[in-house]
């Protein structure tokens, strides 16, 4: 008789949490088409601020761009209150997507690092965590909520990720509201400055991605 193989109960027990932990993300993103929590927005004064960050935080758990939230915050509340706001909803957001992968799709998720690179990525976010937030966060071009379930499902430590977070988000996100604020007048000097501060480490990413993928065709052709 065929025996029926069962999935050990720790093992079941985490893939319900991962498959929690998708139903969660899922309910958000519907929830920030259907809800609309931009209607918070209405308040004034210190309230519009908070309301601002948590619909923000919200927004970037539920896989909202970035890009497009701290231009909305230069254009809703100026560039400096902009800036605090969006900083400090994308650290929200981030220990709140940190938190959710730890806790419900780790487990199920770890046991499927295989190969040279996927470990090696683990290993640089466990043990180096501060510097690797820092460069996920400065470097563009890495998704955000992808940068945060990474770092979840390492050994990460959670302190170090929301300092890294915090830190390397100002440059970029400063660079956005100030964009926001300033769209009625493009031709501006801080406009222009914004504009080159958010595309010239594009650039140059792109560049270097370009000048790796040519070293590593070449290298391929030599042998």
């Amino acid at each position: 008789m065929p025996v029926a193989l069962a999935l050990p109960s720790s093992r079941v027990r985490a893939l319900v949490r991962l498959g929690l932990l998708v139903v969660l993300l899922a309910a958000a993103s519907v929830a920030v088409l259907v809800w609309h929590p931009q209607r918070l927005l209405s308040a004034g004064g210190p309230v519009r601020l908070v309301c601002f960050t948590v619909v923000y935080a919200v927004c970037t758990v539920a896989f909202a761009p970035r890009p497009l939230l701290n231009l909305a915050a230069g254009v809703l509340l100026g560039a400096q209150a902009g800036t605090v706001a969006a900083v400090a909803g994308t650290v929200l957001g981030a220990g709140a997507a940190f938190c959710l992968g730890r806790l419900l799709g780790r487990e199920a998720l770890r046991p499927l690092l295989r190969g040279r690179l996927l470990l090696g990525v683990d290993r640089q976010l466990s043990e180096h965590g501060l510097r690797s937030t820092l460069a996920m966060r400065l470097l563009p071009g890495v998704p955000f909520a992808a940068a945060n379930y990474c770092a979840a499902f390492s050994r990460m430590r959670c302190v170090p990720f929301l300092v890294g977070t915090a830190v390397g988000s100002v440059p970029n996100t400063m660079a956005y509201a100030v964009a926001g604020s300033r769209a009625a007048s493009p031709g501006s000097p801080a406009f222009l400055i914004a504009l080159a501060v958010i595309a010239v480490p594009a650039l140059l990413a792109l560049l270097a991605a370009r000048s790796a993928r040519a070293r590593a065709w070449l290298a391929r052709a030599r042998r």
